[in-house]
């Protein structure tokens, strides 16, 4: 076989979109923390990306980032302290205000997004905007 005769898997690799830092890969990770409402893993596959590509992408996208990061640390806070207080029955409540609250930061995060606008307040505790 000549050099010539390379299949399409030959010649370099070339890496997918989503992996880049970028508006693609914020979505993506906007995606994997609302699949980990079913699929538990997806959310630290998502925290990885975020650290990853932070202070890569620039422009409105950093924001994002930011967010994405605050969302995971902030979430896992409040779920461990819901968890600590189903001992006395109200955690069972604040654990489904906390997916409300997950949930409701990643769409509001996408919105932006889409939008091609950064995050108000990425550093917020409660909402970003």
């Amino acid at each position: 076989m000549s050099n010539t005769d390379r299949g399409p898997s030959s010649g370099p690799r070339q890496t997918d979109r989503w992996l880049e830092p970028g508006q693609t890969n914020a979505l993506v990770i906007y995606i994997l923390y609302l699949a980990s409402l079913a699929i538990g893993v997806t959310a630290i596959i998502g925290i990885v990306l975020a650290y990853i590509n932070r202070g890569k992408a620039g422009g409105f996208v950093e924001s994002h980032y930011a967010f994405q990061i605050r969302t995971f640390w902030i979430g896992l806070l409040y779920a461990l302290i819901s968890v600590v207080l189903m001992m006395l029955a109200i955690g069972f409540l604040l654990m489904f205000a906390v997916a409300v609250w997950f949930i409701a930061r990643c769409i509001l995060g996408l919105q932006a997004l889409q939008r091609g606008e950064p995050v108000k307040n990425p550093q917020s505790w409660l909402l970003g905007q």
